[in-house]
């Protein structure tokens, strides 16, 4: 299954290619509960057809409405749904909350168009960039980004936007746990990539959408799969499929890096990965061995869940002692 955004901008380009005026909407913050996060988008057009999600369904019908009414006519808008706005539409969410969105209108030209494929190549290249777009002036450029940090930042009239290649979650090796975690990742939007050579262990390994590679994890993670984006995990137990995963992806940009085991294992695994993996202190530092976040988690399902909210945590730069 590709990933959202993906999908989002991919429709973006092919509706301004055939000269249609599009909608580009960003999710800017959220107050109380919301279903979407900040820098979720939807691309619409003014016959009602849209790609992309700002709040699993809440406000959709009410803002493809308002397009078609003419509204929006201006370049940049930024609109708030949900309880207590003033400014705008008083549409309630269903879960109470509160979203600012940032509305983009279009037009189908070269400076739309190249603006898109830059947003396009982002999402599908190794590098992340962010949208800087000044509400006043009407300005957007892109400037560098580090890997990690908030997907929206907003300061006055300045909104900063966070693009960067598609979320990867590599599973290495299939295990009760691989199972709950490619599940919990795919509801959040990553891409799910599980590699595992045994046939007997892919043998009624089958979730939709997530992609399954019958290779050693170590050989897929160094072929050049690997992007700034990509979280790996190691989740069997088993040092032959763990330990050369780690090797390998140790020499990757990847923002997580992580192996299942104690405490005990951890330690012992290090020595392995120093003695016969030739890693240094460095590259193994890299590694978050005990995998996840301290949960005391007992069951697959908890262990999975530890490991995922861990990879996000990394993602978002929160440090442990800041959750």
């Amino acid at each position: 299954m590709q990933h959202l955004d993906l999908q989002v901008l991919e429709t973006a380009l092919a509706w301004t290619n055939a000269g249609d005026t599009v909608w580009l909407c960003s999710v800017l913050a959220t107050f109380g509960s919301s279903p979407r996060e900040p820098g979720s988008m939807l691309v619409a057009k003014a016959d009602g057809s849209h790609v992309g999600s700002l709040s699993g369904g809440c406000i959709e019908e009410d803002f493809l409405g308002r397009i078609a009414e003419g509204e929006f006519a201006e370049s940049l808008t930024v609109v708030r749904y949900g309880e207590g706005a003033d400014e705008s539409p008083q549409v309630s969410l269903p879960c109470g909350g509160i979203l600012d969105v940032l509305v983009e209108r279009l037009t189908p030209d070269a400076e739309t168009l190249t603006h898109l494929e830059v947003l396009h190549a982002t999402l599908l290249g190794q590098r992340s960039l962010v949208r800087h777009i000044d509400l006043g002036s009407g300005r957007k450029r892109f400037v560098e980004a580090g890997e990690n940090g908030p997907r929206v930042e907003r300061d006055g009239d300045i909104i900063r936007l966070r693009v960067g290649p598609a979320l990867r979650l590599i599973i290495a090796g299939i295990s009760p746990v691989s199972q709950f975690c490619a599940e919990f990742a795919r509801a959040l939007g990553f891409e799910v990539i599980v590699c595992d050579p045994r046939e007997e262990a892919r043998r009624g390994f089958d979730l939709e959408g997530v992609e399954i590679q019958s290779v050693l994890p170590s050989l897929f993670i160094g072929s050049g799969a690997v992007h700034a984006a990509t979280a790996i995990v190691a989740l069997t137990h088993d040092p032959r499929l763990d330990d050369l995963a780690m090797i390998e992806a140790v020499r990757t940009p990847a923002f997580y890096i992580g192996v299942m085991g104690s405490l005990r294992t951890s330690e012992k695994r290090a020595e392995r990965l120093k003695r016969s993996g030739g890693l240094d202190d460095d590259a193994i530092a890299r590694i978050h061995m005990p995998i996840g976040l301290n949960l005391d988690s007992k069951t697959p399902a908890e262990i999975a869940l530890a490991v995922v909210a861990d990879v996000l945590r990394v993602r978002r730069g929160r440090a442990r002692d800041a959750l």
